[in-house]
């Protein structure tokens, strides 16, 4: 589900992965074969091309073709593109571009399609607002065969659109504040089984243990652990094959994706069928999951096959998304003191006795004394004044084992702004594709019907002339108004925002609001790379060593 990431299936095509390692990794007359099979698969595109899209000499408005470059046959620039996204430098691939050719668009030639890329908030907002009318969704093509079409006919596109369609009823803010409490728990069962009585502990793979099982519970009403961990071992493989040589050779990362897909797909439809029959046979009252209101309320149109459609495509943008956020979090608050001291010293203080620190001053003057106390921890006044403020609340309107409720969430207005600004600087999806469905202009440049469109989110999140001191860890970017319109869209935007943005912030302040009053942590490897193969992923896994807040 752009926290993509946003959450659904539209995000899914936003990740990398290095292409080359798998083309090299066949045997050499596989690999002759294959590329003597795409020399004349791009021929054909050529000149079916030279027949669809009509020069710039005999365009009716005469104007040329972004600047850039096309590579070479068929594979264009990915090889560069996909080397920058596993570097976690997708920026450099797009501002080296946008520097030499000084234009808002540039085309290039990804996974064998020619490619327009819009290098600016003005191209983000056009993207945005021509949904439909000049641009609709696109997918490469392995995307298209690890998420199969339905068995009606259609496309993975004609799906998302339905599934969109379904969706907003789940995942607007009025149906997400009866699942804060479930999330609630959850965080903490979760903490007591992973976290508890450890000393180090590895983050990336409980992340993604913590969001599969929250996916599990909220849509499929699963909490069996066995299964849900015997369901979380094929769906690792899925994001593997995402922008990949659609190769379904045994042995490659696009065949063993399409291969779990299919057995995660039949596993999901076997729950479909039995939901159905607990439901028609009164077995079990309807629960407030996502699978059981589809079968209410679409069960007549909807056949099981379609309804694991869907469900996957949101397990796939709930579990995936929301972990690369969490993690990318719990690093900056430890690599970072003054966020640290910000985000989980004070918060932890005030969870376990700022109310008491605070709530027995009779006068001004003590007020001032525990300031003081305070800012001789480390903690700066202004953070003080902040998460005072915010957490207090939380603390005074909390009793022991009482579950968060939508309230405490709308009061995290700083932690917000320290996520948003995690998002600025380590996205957790790329961005997604567009088709033209008409030739038309941009910025004084023809976009020919049939070329794609990439749009990307670090185009301006790391963008020094809409961020200035760019790497800088500064949360107060997102106090007031925030960012400049269309600079920051870690979940996209228009008709084709990512729809499970509020189901992202509602994982992410809730998980930090309960490890944060637990634990603080400190890094194990303190320079350990981040590659993306193709989401972004700690080399180590990023283990941390836990020092538990005593109680």
């Amino acid at each position: 589900m752009t926290i993509n990431r946003k959450l659904s299936l539209n995000h899914s095509t936003d990740q990398e992965r290095e292409a080359m390692e798998s083309c090299f990794s066949l045997p050499l007359l596989l690999s002759i074969t294959f590329f003597i099979s795409i020399s004349f698969h791009y021929l054909f595109r050529k000149l079916k091309t030279h027949h669809n899209i009509p020069s710039v000499k005999n365009s009716p408005r005469n104007a040329p073709l972004p600047p850039g470059s096309t590579g070479w046959p068929f594979i264009g620039e990915t090889f560069q593109y996909l080397s920058m996204a596993r570097k976690g430098l997708p920026e450099k691939f797009i501002g080296d571009r946008r520097d030499k050719y000084s234009t808002k668009v540039f085309k290039t030639s990804l996974l064998g399609e020619p490619m327009a890329i819009l290098c600016t908030a003005e191209g983000n907002k056009f993207v945005f607002s021509n949904e439909n009318k000049l641009v609709h969704s696109w997918w490469p093509q392995c995307v298209e065969k690890i998420f199969p079409h339905s068995k009606k006919g259609g496309t993975t596109k004609e799906e998302s659109k339905k599934l969109r369609q379904f969706l907003p009823a789940f995942l607007k803010p009025d149906s997400l504040r009866k699942y804060v409490g479930v999330m609630d728990l959850l965080a903490k069962k979760h903490l007591s089984c992973y976290w508890d009585d450890r000393e180090e502990v590895k983050v990336h793979c409980l992340m993604r243990k913590y969001t599969f099982t929250l996916g599990c519970k909220l849509l499929l009403n699963i909490d069996d652990r066995e299964l849900i961990e015997r369901l979380e071992g094929p769906y690792g493989k899925i994001t593997a094959g995402f922008i990949s040589l659609p190769l379904n050779v045994p042995g490659t990362k696009f065949n063993r994706a399409i291969r779990a897909s299919r057995e995660l797909h039949k596993d999901i439809e076997g729950m479909i069928k039995k939901r159905r029959i607990e439901i028609s046979d009164k077995e079990v009252p309807i629960g407030e999951d996502i699978l059981s209101q589809m079968v209410v309320e679409n069960g007549h149109v909807m056949d099981e096959w379609e309804m694991a459609n869907k469900i996957l495509g949101l397990l796939t943008g709930a579990h995936d998304t929301a972990s690369i956020a969490l993690v990318s979090t719990i690093k900056f608050l430890a690599e970072l003191p003054e966020i640290y001291d910000g985000v989980l010293r004070v918060h932890k203080i005030s969870s376990c006795f700022i109310l008491s620190f605070f709530s027995r001053c009779i006068n001004q003057e003590q007020q001032i004394r525990r300031y003081v106390c305070l800012t001789n921890l480390g903690v700066s006044l202004d953070l003080i004044v902040w998460v005072k403020k915010e957490q207090l609340e939380i603390a005074r309107s909390k009793e022991a084992k009482v579950l968060l409720n939508w309230e405490d969430i709308t009061k995290m207005r700083y932690s917000w702004n320290v996520a948003n600004e995690v998002l600025r600087l380590r996205p957790p999806s790329f961005g997604t594709f567009r088709e033209a469905i008409t030739e038309f202009i941009y910025s004084g440049y023809k976009i020919p019907k049939g070329w794609k469109l990439h749009w990307l989110s670090h185009s301006t999140l790391k963008n020094p002339e809409y961020f200035p001191d760019l790497e800088k860890f500064d949360p107060s970017r997102f106090e007031g108004n925030g960012p400049p319109p269309y600079t920051f869209v870690p979940f996209g935007g228009g008709p084709r925002m990512c729809p499970g943005n509020e189901y992202a912030r509602l994982v992410i302040l809730v998980f930090i609001h309960n490890v944060v009053t637990s634990f603080r942590w400190d890094k194990m490897i303190p320079r350990e790379k981040i590659v993306n193969d193709p989401l972004p992923r700690p080399t180590q896994g990023f283990p941390v060593r836990l020092h538990c807040h005593n109680p």
